[in-house]
């Protein structure tokens, strides 16, 4: 029987074969008994499918009867795998491997995002229901979104982990309140922002500047194996929303994230992707590289970067870098990350700079992990 065939209505115990064979010879079971050297209850219950036939049975049947040993463990086999594959615990078992493979359910159920159930078929609605799908045989409408990470291209669609992470990012989005997202936002939003670069206790008023700007801000910690730093997508044409994983709790890669986030906010970019043409999507990678770089010039304008490391390298000692950061108003760790990425510095360069901001943001901002507990209901 191959995968794909129907089961057999039924399938008979090795007992009964057995009971073939001796009728065939005219032994009793009590024969079969003295000859195998095996209590009479034990020979009656293998018969009688009470009791399975060992590896030394089965040789004892064999020499008995002049076959092989393997086929009466064939016949053992063939008739355990039909009784297991009618249990109803084996369905359940293959029902929920549709569910694991089209989201990450125990990270879900274990973080929250739905609750676990006994029942399959409870579990499977539940599921349904936080995909948006009305069958497990549906596969959940990609939710188009611009992401920042090695992990995750744009050219594809999301991994069922990165689906998850943007799900439930697109449920918590509502429950954060912003003002109207208007056409120069982003602008007012970029002018706070250039006072408050130098300080990591001013991050906390990153999530009340963008949500007077319009702009929506979520920190959801990441999923095992999901290699996102954060995303960007619009619930409407008029509410943009970020959403950052701070998997490398660092202030320079805070800053880049979410710099990289606004541009693609600036551009739209998570609104028109789904209608490029082939062509356009070709073009992607490049245009990736030009959102890092403007994202990058937001923070420490190019000509200055450059300008410090014409006069500094190869340089850079804590202090020059310490003066130039307060000279142009940013954190000392915001230029240490851009000259890492340039490769001016090693990855050890200077690490005492990158200072931790996980906590700082999370206190602000709507927070979904870590500890952060989110209201019921979400």
């Amino acid at each position: 029987m191959t995968v794909n065939e129907p089961r057999p209505a039924e399938m008979s115990p090795p007992g009964v074969y057995i009971r073939m064979e001796l009728e065939a010879r005219g032994w009793s079971q009590v024969d079969l008994a003295q000859i195998l050297g095996r209590a009479v209850q034990t020979v009656s219950d293998i018969v009688n499918g009470k009791r399975s036939i060992t590896p030394e049975t089965a040789s004892g049947l064999a020499a008995a009867f002049g076959t092989t040993a393997q086929v009466w463990m064939n016949l053992q086999t063939s008739y355990d795998l039909w009784r297991a594959a009618g249990d109803r615990g084996t369905e359940d078992v293959s029902r929920r491997a549709r569910l694991y493979e089209l989201a990450p359910v125990a990270q879900m159920v274990k973080r929250g995002w739905i609750e676990g159930s006994d029942s399959i078929e409870v579990l499977e609605q539940r599921v349904r229901d936080f995909l948006g799908i009305p069958s497990l045989d549906d596969r959940p409408t990609p939710l188009r979104y611009a992401a920042r990470g090695p992990g995750e291209r744009q050219t594809e669609a999301p991994s069922t982990a990165l689906q998850a992470w943007l799900l439930r990012a697109k449920r918590l989005a509502p429950a954060v309140s912003v003002k109207p997202f208007r056409k120069d936002s982003l602008k007012k939003v970029l002018e706070q922002f250039s006072v408050i670069r130098h300080s990591p206790e001013e991050l906390r008023q990153v999530p009340r500047i963008l949500a007077e700007g319009g702009i929506r801000l979520i920190i959801i910690e990441p999923l095992p194996r999901m290699k996102v730093d954060g995303g960007s997508f619009w619930l409407d044409d008029e509410s943009p929303v970020v959403v950052l994983s701070l998997r490398y709790d660092r202030i320079d890669w805070f800053w880049h994230t979410l710099m990289h986030e606004l541009v693609h906010i600036e551009r739209r970019d998570g609104e028109q992707w789904d209608d490029l043409s082939e062509e356009s999507i070709e073009e992607r990678p490049e245009a990736e590289r030009v959102v890092e770089d403007r994202a990058a010039d937001y923070l420490v304008a190019k000509k200055d970067l450059d300008g410090f490391i014409a006069r500094t390298r190869p340089l850079y000692s804590k202090e020059k870098i310490r003066r130039f950061a307060a000279r142009i108003g940013v954190h000392p760790g915001i230029v240490v990350g851009q000259l890492q990425h340039k490769k001016e510095v090693s990855w050890s360069h200077d690490r005492e700079m990158l200072v931790r901001v996980r906590d700082i943001v999370a206190d602000s901002a709507l927070t979904d992990g870590w500890g952060h507990t989110v209201p019921v209901g979400l």
